[in-house]
């Protein structure tokens, strides 16, 4: 009787189930082709530049708004989840990344010293970027990149103009380089292959490094390794200049910090301030800084000089955490080498 009565309850179970709309099941809206807001971008598309009005259709038919991108790219609401370096050092300058970072160098040296003598950027700021970035191109993420961009273009306002661009350039990048627009894969932001580039800065920035007349950033390690140095040099990386120094502060920073990551006074200037480098070079006084904070909750408060070239890192991402992982990992990955190369010597 016990078996009877669950199987009938199952049987009711899987008939309501059948009943209820497939979108109340999945949580899935329209396709995107539904939208007046996507229609007239269709136009925009073939109107300037000529793209196929049933071909763009048929791709946005074919995808929806994406609640988890959506979800990930708003910032945290969490009560009480505060920033902190501590936390967000630990997931990008550690063991496992400093030694994937030193297998790296190893196998692409000779790719990196070239990017290096074309371009000034250190080899080790490039390995870092990839590093944080992807973890050596293992980690390239797994959203569709025309999904990701459209739910961000039409279902996230605050942002809406700047993803709509990234839209246009990804179109036109996929048109150029005779891909599938629906088959490739990257971050829910957009950001695409080894080096994590968003499509407009793979347009504008990304070089062929391996002379196969072809850039391909997903696939080519040595296309990722000349971009990001292409991409550092064009934004202002100055060649054997510093990019940060620890710092002491003599009383209340909050107006240097509240001035941004620009450097904007000098390094002498600063110290009339009461900012003052742990690690004092006589050729830095006219140098010009800005003054960075690295918060952890229930800890002391890590203050940095950032140079001209930690400005230059933020513009790959608009973070001092992010900029300072990546040269604290470049900094541990060239020691690590360093000391390995001393001792087979």
């Amino acid at each position: 009787m016990k078996r009877t009565l669950t199987g009938l309850l199952c049987t009711l179970l899987t008939a309501l189930l059948a009943t209820l709309p497939l979108s109340g099941l999945a949580q899935q809206g329209a396709p995107f082709s539904e939208q007046p807001e996507v229609q007239a971008f269709i136009v925009e598309m073939h109107e300037q530049h000529g793209f196929d009005i049933a071909q763009l259709n048929s791709q946005f038919a074919s995808i929806h708004s994406n609640a988890t991108v959506l979800r990930l790219i708003r910032p945290p609401t969490r009560p009480g989840k505060q920033r902190s370096w501590e936390r967000y050092r630990e997931r990008f300058v550690n063991g496992r990344r400093e030694a994937g970072g030193l297998r790296f160098w190893e196998e692409n040296g000779a790719l990196l010293q070239r990017a290096e003598a074309i371009y000034g950027v250190p080899a080790e700021i490039i390995v870092a970027i990839i590093g944080v970035e992807t973890e050596y191109g293992g980690n390239t993420g797994s959203f569709g990149v025309l999904e990701a961009l459209a739910s961000l273009a039409f279902d996230y306002p605050p942002r809406a103009e700047f993803f709509r661009s990234e839209l246009e350039n990804f179109l036109l990048l996929a048109r150029e380089n005779g891909d599938d627009p629906l088959a490739i894969h990257g971050s829910y932001a957009g950001a695409m292959g080894i080096p994590q580039f968003m499509p407009s800065s793979q347009r504008n920035y990304a070089v062929d490094f391996d002379g196969d007349g072809r850039i391909d950033l997903r696939h080519s390690t040595a296309d990722a390794i000349g971009s990001v140095a292409r991409y550092l040099q064009q934004y202002g990386w100055q060649k054997g200049a510093p990019v940060a120094v620890p710092a002491r502060v003599d009383g209340d920073p909050a107006a240097l910090i509240a001035a941004g990551i620009k450097p904007a006074l000098t390094v002498q200037e600063l110290g009339a301030r009461g900012v003052f480098m742990l690690r004092p070079a006589s050729d830095d006084a006219q140098r010009a800084a800005a003054l960075i904070d690295l918060e952890t909750p229930g800890q002391a408060t890590e203050y940095w000089l950032g140079f001209d070239n930690f400005y230059v890192i933020t513009r790959y991402n608009r973070s001092s955490f992010y900029a300072m992982s990546v040269f604290q990992l470049a900094e541990a990955v060239r020691e690590v080498r360093h000391n390995r190369l001393a001792a087979t010597r």
